[in-house]
């Protein structure tokens, strides 16, 4: 029986596709096989020594701690894609709210309540709320090779909008498939200088973190709308505000706003609601379920973010896996141990790897292998 906590509320569709006959599913699981979460942030957690795997229901992991879960020897899953249409959605609802000021003129028209002539004052206030359209503008995508960035190429391309991506890690397969829908640059002052719009799509790393600087700002065009619908952390809050105050930066949407953000001039702070649909939350769920399903059961890793992805069919009655750290010969410690190896295969990422090996005989003895320093994990199945 596999022991599946929940640090969230995942969407039934998802944890229905985990057979009750194998599977117990709850929030106060204790020795849990696999955690599901979603925004919960599990820094400050003790795991489990039987924690196998956490699966994150959405993109983002900053709210796992990564190195620490890889030498606990924890695959940590997430849903790339899952979500990608909903925040594609909101993107382009951030263009338009960056553009248009709708939000500011909701918000005046709602103090002509009760008011008899509010018709002749909405004809006398609206020059105030004039905004430009976006056909015929630059978008400039930063991370245009990723699952949302890439929707947010075509869909702004198709509303007549030049787009331009910096993206140095998108595939030569997503470059192809976008043809002449995006203009590709390879330095990050090129798309500044060349946009009307900037969106971002890319993770906080060390190296994206503060991205959007004094410095980064300083190259862009003056009145230039910046939309921040990946993570608060790409965004120097320091630098943007004195850039909307003195009108080098239009407008800033942001999903993810903080109380030095909220109620600023020009900042449209929406309260993250890029993956907040019902749809997304359901395909979240589902991959995540799956993802965490077959690694528990057959040892497949798919979508993780700390170890290598390693797909294999079974050729045996006996399958052990191992995270080890490169240089350690994971088939052959296993053969010197008597268990004669029919197939496997060994992925490698980042000085980790992960070794899946089939065979016939009792596979018990492979347990002995976690004694080695080199080893983070080893599970017979």
């Amino acid at each position: 029986m596999y022991r599946i906590k929940l640090y969230n509320k995942i969407a039934k569709i998802g944890l229905s596709r985990l057979p009750a006959e194998n599977y117990e599913i709850g929030e106060e699981m204790e020795n849990a096989d696999a955690i599901l979460v979603r925004s919960a942030a599990l820094h400050d957690v003790t795991f489990d020594k039987s924690l196998r795997a956490i699966a994150r229901a959405g993109a983002g992991v900053n709210n796992i701690p990564i190195d620490r879960c890889t030498e606990e020897g924890i695959c940590v899953f997430n849903t790339p894609g899952a979500n990608a249409n909903a925040v594609k959605e909101l993107a382009i609802c951030a263009l338009l709210l960056a553009s248009r000021n709708v939000v500011g003129a909701i918000d005046w028209a709602k103090g002509l309540e009760g008011n008899e002539d509010a018709p002749a004052a909405v004809e006398k206030g609206k020059s105030a709320f004039v905004g430009p359209e976006i056909m015929g503008k630059t978008l400039g995508i930063v991370g245009f090779g990723g699952a949302i960035g890439k929707k947010v190429a075509v869909a702004a391309n198709a509303l007549g909008m030049s787009v331009v991506g910096y993206d140095p890690f998108a595939s030569d397969a997503v470059v192809a498939e976008l043809g002449d829908t995006v203009r590709r640059v390879t330095e990050l002052s090129d798309l500044y200088e060349a946009s009307d719009y900037i969106s971002l799509h890319v993770p906080a790393t060390p190296d994206t973190k503060g991205m959007i600087n004094a410095d980064a700002i300083a190259k862009m065009r003056d009145g230039v709308r910046i939309l921040n619908l990946s993570r608060a952390a790409l965004v120097d809050d320091s630098a943007i505000l004195p850039a909307l105050e003195e009108g080098k930066v239009a407008v800033y949407v942001t999903d993810f706003p903080n109380g030095e953000v909220i109620g600023k001039k020009g900042v449209v702070a929406i309260p993250h609601l890029g993956a907040s649909t019902p749809e997304s939350e359901d395909n979240c769920a589902v991959m995540a379920v799956d993802e965490v399903r077959d690694y528990l059961e057959c040892g497949n890793v798919r979508n993780s973010v700390n170890l290598p992805n390693l797909v294999k069919e079974c050729a045996g009655e006996w399958r052990i896996t191992v995270i080890h750290e490169e240089g350690f010969d994971a088939v052959e410690a296993i053969k010197s141990l008597g268990i004669t190896v029919n197939d496997a295969q060994t992925a490698f990422r980042k000085g980790i790897a992960y070794t899946i090996a089939d065979t016939d005989a009792d596979a018990s003895a492979a347990l002995t292998l976690g004694e080695n320093a080199a080893v983070k994990r080893v599970v017979v199945l």
